[in-house]
């Protein structure tokens, strides 16, 4: 997967962003398993999906706020 932009983001509404967070979960939480399992072939993909989680998580907070 790559990479969330955070202008693309920022464009979403809070419903939209937390239905991308539970997807991100989901992604992370299959992620982590296959690495478990050894079967995950890119390590960065666990990291690259931990920090877009923070990133949307982060923008929930400020629209919470606004």
């Amino acid at each position: 997967m790559a990479k969330l932009k955070t202008s693309e983001l920022r464009n979403l509404t809070a419903d939209e962003l937390k239905e991308k967070l539970d997807g991100l979960k989901k992604e992370l939480f299959s992620l982590r398993l296959q690495a478990k399992l050894g079967k995950l072939e890119k390590h960065s993909t666990v990291q690259m999906t931990k920090k877009d989680v923070a990133r949307v998580k982060t923008l929930l907070v400020e629209k919470k706020n606004v």
